[in-house]
């Protein structure tokens, strides 16, 4: 199995959400990650979704999202041409003794704290999966508190956009 990212532009309507977890669901295909927000243009907006399956059956799954209704276009998000960031939010126990350790790794990271507790400091950090991975590796001896991270939000590099010819609801193209 490998790890595909979809950038879907659909009609800002009640209950596209669903439709489209449904048809991932009713495949057995286990969604990793999904964001969801509003585009540049109005009323539109754009899921990026994380799956991890063949290439085979993502195919199929694909072509099911373009039949439905909402759906206005659908673009694979390739790794190396894209730019992939998560949202971490962790909080971190941190005294006095632990404190000084915990803000040179948030530094190492690029990371920045946005709350200071007596005990327990609040890290930001954004970046791919695998950094924020690897700085959760290195916050756990100090004691993890709590933890929310975001899905995944992509767009491609260069110029050229998904939403290019202005997506309307006569623009279905994979």
């Amino acid at each position: 199995m490998s790890r595909h990212t979809l950038s879907v532009l659909v009609e800002d309507q009640p209950g596209v959400l669903a439709r489209i977890s449904a048809l991932f669901s009713r495949r057995g295909f286990n969604i990793e990650s999904l964001a969801v927000g509003p585009t540049e243009v109005e009323g539109i907006s754009r899921m990026t979704i994380v799956v991890n399956v063949e290439s085979n059956p993502l195919e199929q799954v694909t072509k099911q999202l373009n039949k439905l209704v909402n759906v206005l276009k659908i673009v694979e998000l390739d790794p190396d041409s894209s730019v992939q960031r998560e949202l971490l939010l962790v909080k971190v126990r941190a005294d006095l003794e632990t404190r000084s350790q915990v803000l040179e790794t948030v530094s190492l990271f690029r990371a920045k704290v946005v709350d200071v507790a007596p005990d327990t400091v609040t890290i930001e950090a954004t970046g791919s999966h695998d950094k924020l991975q690897a700085l959760l590796r290195v916050l756990e001896p100090f004691g993890v508190k709590e933890l929310v991270q975001s899905g995944m939000v992509a767009v491609g590099r260069g110029t050229r956009s998904i939403s290019d010819r202005s997506a309307r609801p006569t623009d279905r193209t994979a």
